[in-house]
Parts: structure tokens; C-alpha cells; sequence
């Protein structure tokens, strides 16, 4: 194995979801971006929002890095590739630092299984908001919880007045660990939120404005050299990794505000094995290009245009036609999008591809949410039958009915626990709620 060149890194936690992580790591990378520091964001876990901020906030491409559904030669891979252009490298973790599923250690899918396999130091986003000598108490349960975990700062957020900020920097001096933020309440940015989390970066109209003013934000409360020098050295070497493989030579992939949830580390080693990528947009009543040998609906969120979907017959068409001699899959927001009939919340029904026999409903909402190992039960373009693959299903959609297609996969959770069949196919045409992320 090769050393990985010399990067350092650390990774943004809090004790719980809410505390203001994301706030303050994108606050982090706008302000070292304009720095001029190379700097490369990770996110934590399943995610495809905010890596697009990231993204967007450094200029580099954003990475998801995930224990439980990756296996740890991937892991290694994908960071030695983030390190080879960053001087540093900021991971954003998900939920609180410990959280996780019951599995064996280091593949829990909690960001503390990240910050120990790279040795990346950890800085606690607090929010102190109703709290002040107990800040103290919960820093101290952090540092002797995890041995393998290594605190290197803490940022105090949502501080009402100097007050509560000296009464907490004089509880939490004895513990040993640096106040590297002290943000008051009031200097929050709150990015707009919908149904599944956070806008996408592509659809924040003053996205720039926001990224200047977390810079600012940072400049003002964040010990930014602190922080830079509180940055350990990556602990990984470069490695071989096992991708998923591509499904076709030339793959037509819908992209566009209704379709763009894919991960970026699976298009990345698709084009790192010789396959092409045909972007083509759905809204724009585009169909998958002729030439290509297969065609990739991601999810996203095809409900909230599900009526210029139905109107848009040049690639309702073009689709059609695409799936009679060649393989269709859907993930998600894809796979409603292959369906008959998608209810959108308002109660109104649109036809759209029927290609599959799915009926689909957002007016009735159910939260659907959690790793998935799926073992396929016949050839698609997520590989061959007895194939396993992990990753997550997150979506409200409620299946109406799956008709008489046969299941695509059998599905387990986290645990190991069956869930039953799942997905549909039928002929060339694939699909399910499940999205993909690694070989298992």
C-alpha cells in the first residue's frame, strides 16, 4: 500500500441532531475556502444534502463515507483519494457522534467509527441553549466514552450572553479541552428545510450570499487557527477497493432537481472502469440518449413535479421505447417514476411511465427509514442473482400496489433481521425504495 499524502483532518459532532454541526461546518469550509485553503468535506453516513453544500462551499466534489455500508478497504480507498488534493480534510458527522446500528465495532455506521479509523480529532458542536455548568458534564461524558475517540475542541453554540459564556468556559477549563467557538444564539443561518431535510444546494436562489455569511460567522466566532492547528494527520493508506460495477458501457442517467440523488463515489468508479455518463433531464422532457446501453433513474423527488413528469411525453416515450431491448432501473424517486400512477400530497393522481405496475401515494405519508443488505433475486443492473449490496432507504411515499411484478430483492435491515421481498421487476425494467452504496 502507497502513504497517503500529508493531510490532516478532523471531524465536526454534536451529542445529538440539531446542535448546529452543519451550520458550523459549512461555516468551517466557506471560511477556509476563501482562505485559500484546499480543503475537502466528508459527510458521515447516508446523505445526499449535504455533501452538495459541501460541495458547493469548497468547490471540490463532496464524499460520503459510511462503516456500515462500506467495507473498510473502500473506506481507506475513498479517503486516500479525498487527501491526494487537501490539506485538510473536514468530515461532517450524522446524528449524534455514538450513533449507530448493533454491529460488530467499527462498522456501526456512527461518525465515531470515522474519526477513529482515520484518527481524525473530533470537535463537539454544544448546544448550550438552556444549560451552563451542565455543559461541562456532557463534555466529560464524551471524553471517557470512547477511547478510540480522541476530543480535540469544543464550539459553544447558541450562547445567550457573555455571561453564560464565561460561566460555561470557567466549568469546562478543568476538563482540559479548548473553547475553538463561541457562537451567540442570534448569529445562527438557518438554511431552508422541506419534507426530507434540507433544500438542495441547487435549489438555494442566494445559496453564495449564505456561504459568505457562514465565512463571516466563522471569522467572528470560530478559533479558525485553532481549529486548523487542532487537525491530526489522516491515519489511512491508499488501497484496492471493490466498486459496485457499472451497469452498462454507456449508461443514460436522469439528473435534474427531480432526479439527483446519486452518490458521488459510485459515478466517480464508473468512470474509473471505462463507462460513460449520459446525463439527460426528465423535466426537460429529454429522453435517455438512443446510444446508451442502459439507463439509471435516481431518486430525488419526483412528487413535487410529478405533474410536468406525466406531461412530458418525449421522455415518457423515449423511456418506453429505451426499455424494450434494453435494461431501466430506479432508485427511489426513480422507481415511483417507472410506476403507473404517483399521488402527489395534494391527493392528485398522474399516470407516468408504466413500466411497472407500482402505485404510489404522498397523501399518504409513512416514514420509511434505514439501512437495507438486499440480495437479488434475478439479474439487474445492480448485479446478478445472489449478489448482496448495502445501503439505506429514506422516503414517505406509501406503496398503493405493487400489481403482479415479481420483487426485485430480499431485503435485511442492520441488524441481520429479514424485512421480505422488495422492488419490482418486470422484463428489462428494475426498480426499488433501496439505494445503493456499496458491495456488501
Amino acid at each position: 500500500m502507497s502513504p497517503v499524502p500529508p493531510a490532516r483532518g478532523l471531524l465536526v459532532a454534536a451529542p445529538r441532531s440539531g446542535s448546529g454541526k452543519t451550520t458550523v461546518t459549512l461555516a468551517l469550509l466557506a471560511a477556509l475556502a476563501r482562505r485559500g485553503v484546499a480543503v475537502r468535506a466528508v459527510k458521515s453516513g447516508p446523505d445526499y444534502i449535504d455533501p452538495a453544500f459541501h460541495a458547493a462551499a469548497t468547490g471540490r466534489p463532496g464524499l460520503n463515507l459510511d462503516s456500515w455500508a462500506m467495507p473498510p478497504a473502500l473506506l481507506d480507498h475513498l479517503m486516500a483519494g479525498a487527501a491526494q488534493d487537501a490539506d485538510i480534510i473536514v468530515a461532517e458527522g450524522a446524528m449524534g457522534l455514538f450513533d449507530g446500528v448493533a454491529a460488530e465495532p467499527g462498522r456501526t455506521g456512527a461518525g465515531a467509527d470515522i474519526a477513529a479509523r482515520f484518527a481524525l480529532p473530533v470537535l463537539l458542536v454544544l448546544d448550550v441553549s438552556g444549560q451552563s455548568q451542565t455543559a461541562a458534564a456532557v463534555l466529560r461524558g464524551f471524553l471517557g466514552h470512547d477511547p478510540r475517540v480522541r476530543m480535540a475542541g469544543v464550539v459553544l453554540n447558541k450562547l445567550g450572553s457573555a455571561r453564560h459564556e464565561r460561566m460555561i468556559r470557567e466549568a469546562v477549563a478543568p476538563l482540559g479541552v479548548p473553547v475553538l467557538g463561541a457562537v451567540p444564539r442570534e448569529a445562527g443561518i438557518v438554511l431552508p428545510e422541506r419534507h426530507l431535510g434540507l433544500v438542495q444546494a441547487g435549489e438555494t436562489d442566494d445559496l453564495s450570499a449564505r456561504l459568505r455569511a457562514l465565512a463571516d460567522l466563522a471569522e467572528r466566532h470560530l478559533d479558525m487557527d485553532g481549529i486548523r492547528a487542532a487537525a491530526g494527520p489522516l491515519a489511512c493508506a491508499a488501497t484496492a477497493a471493490h466498486h459496485l460495477p457499472p451497469p452498462g458501457q454507456r449508461i443514460a442517467l436522469a439528473r435534474d432537481a427531480a432526479f439527483s440523488f446519486m452518490y458521488a463515489h459510485v459515478l466517480e468508479a464508473w468512470r474509473a472502469m471505462g463507462a460513460e455518463i449520459v446525463a439527460f433531464s426528465p423535466l426537460a422532457d429529454a429522453a435517455p440518449d438512443p446510444s446508451c446501453d442502459v439507463c439509471w433513474l435516481p431518486g430525488g423527488y419526483p412528487e413535487l413535479h410529478a405533474g410536468r413528469l406525466a406531461a412530458a411525453s418525449r421522455f415518457l416515450e423515449g423511456l418506453r421505447h429505451f426499455a424494450q431491448t434494453r435494461p431501466v432501473h430506479g432508485e427511489c424517486g426513480g422507481y415511483m417514476a417507472l410506476g403507473r400512477t404517483l399521488e402527489d400530497a395534494d391527493g392528485t393522481t398522474h399516470a407516468l411511465a408504466g413500466l411497472l405496475d407500482l402505485e404510489t401515494s404522498f397523501s399518504r405519508r409513512r416514514m420509511n427509514l434505514g439501512y437495507r443488505e438486499a440480495t437479488l433475486l434475478a439479474p439487474s443492473p445492480l448485479g446478478m442473482p445472489g449478489a448482496r449490496v448495502r445501503g439505506h432507504e429514506f422516503h414517505y411515499a406509501t406503496v398503493v400496489s405493487r400489481g403482479a411484478d415479481a420483487p426485485l430483492a430480499d431485503l435485511c435491515d442492520a441488524e441481520g433481521r429479514p424485512l421480505g421481498v422488495s422492488g419490482s421487476r418486470r422484463g428489462t425494467v428494475t426498480g426499488s425504495f433501496f439505494h445503493a452504496i456499496a458491495r456488501a
